[in-house]
């Protein structure tokens, strides 16, 4: 894709110029407004800079009270989100629901409680280093994914916690011309918890409209013994119904590794570009009885595109004792990512802050 627009911006383009205006929306400028950063009087850090005064970091982070939702950026457009970041407690990953509006629609595209949006859905740190998404040192969220919009975007966090909690963030941006066949983003978590004998995990569902299917994100409790991830993944394309048109080969596969993810009697995590196994959680003979497990795959370089809708499911396979595949009951957490044409089918509505806890 061209950049010249300020859309698509690669190393191979990154020379180009262009016409785009650079933004950013963050607690020192809430508006993103030209020449307005950092004229904050008040706010989270205008203590600690009473002796210095304005432009000295007054409003670094804004608290988000219980029961409430936050409006964390309103921009009018045509322009591209092209990379936001943002720092939360660990303990409000689960409780703190990221919303994204496209263009005035009334049900968010996006709808993902935050920890899961960056691949940290088991509210412990876990770092990432992939190309759209990053999670650094000390739960610092990234994310590059592409977000263009023409009309307005609106960015919320809600947090269905019984306490307040602090969030640092920033938002950056351009204003520019967005072509015809850019496609909105849109995201949505689920949980089977725990997944019914002989029943497959639903990743998404319900999608109508043209696009393209670009990630999985999986927060897997394993609820028995021996290895848990023979299951498939598919796709249901277009009209599929009983069998899919795409169908791999088992779970280990489909995030990019083979043979259980084992080495010398152990699992190997890893995070590269577009796949990783970047999370296992050990029991520890007390409190923690379940081995759990965090995967993603981007389909950046692979996208799967569907022309009407699409339906992607995962089954949870293990082995009995005398060799013979097990049908799993685990605690499966997704989070689907894609592009598609608006307007979209709302989601399905979240479950209550108890069913959405890590426990």
């Amino acid at each position: 894709m061209a950049s010249f627009n300020g859309i698509g911006m690669g190393l191979g383009n990154l020379a180009r110029l262009s016409h785009a205006k650079s933004r950013s929306i963050s607690p020192e400028n809430f508006t993103g407004e030209k020449g307005k950063g950092g004229m904050a009087t008040d706010g989270t850090g205008a203590g600690c800079a009473a002796e210095l005064g304005q432009g000295w970091k007054i409003s670094p982070s804004v608290w988000v009270e219980a029961g409430s939702a936050f409006t964390m950026a309103e921009i009018d457009g045509p322009g591209v989100i092209q990379h936001f970041w943002l720092t939360c407690p660990v303990e409000s990953w689960r409780s703190l629901i990221l919303n994204i509006y496209w263009d005035h629609e009334e049900t968010p595209s996006v709808r993902v409680p935050v920890g899961d949006f960056f691949c940290n859905g088991w509210c412990e740190r876990s770092l990432v280093n992939s190309l759209p998404i990053s999670v650094n040192p000390a739960n610092g969220f990234n994310s590059y994914w592409e977000m263009p919009f023409r009309k307005k975007a609106r960015i919320t966090m809600k947090n269905l916690g019984h306490e307040k909690a602090i969030l640092y963030y920033q938002i950056d941006y351009t204003l520019t011309d967005v072509p015809e066949d850019m496609a909105y983003f849109h995201a949505e978590w689920r949980r089977s918890n725990p997944l019914a004998y002989k029943d497959v995990h639903t990743i998404l569902d319900g999608v109508q409209g043209q696009g393209h299917y670009v990630g999985t994100y999986l927060a897997w409790q394993v609820n028995s013994n021996r290895w848990w991830g023979e299951g498939e993944v598919k796709f249901y394309l277009d009209g599929d119904n009983e069998f899919p048109t795409i169908c791999g080969t088992g779970t280990e596969d489909y995030f990019g590794g083979a043979w259980n993810w084992d080495m010398d009697n152990r699992y190997v995590t890893y995070s590269t570009p577009y796949l990783g196994m970047h999370q296992h959680i050990k029991p520890d003979g007390l409190y923690k009885a379940n081995q759990r497990f965090g995967m993603y795959r981007w389909h950046v370089m692979d996208p799967i595109r569907f022309e009407r809708d699409i339906r992607v499911t995962v089954q949870a396979l293990g082995w009995r004792a005398h060799g013979k595949y097990l049908p799993l009951q685990d605690d499966i957490a997704s989070v689907a990512f894609w592009y598609q044409t608006e307007p979209h089918q709302p989601q399905p509505a979240l479950p209550g802050k108890e069913f959405l806890e890590v426990d």
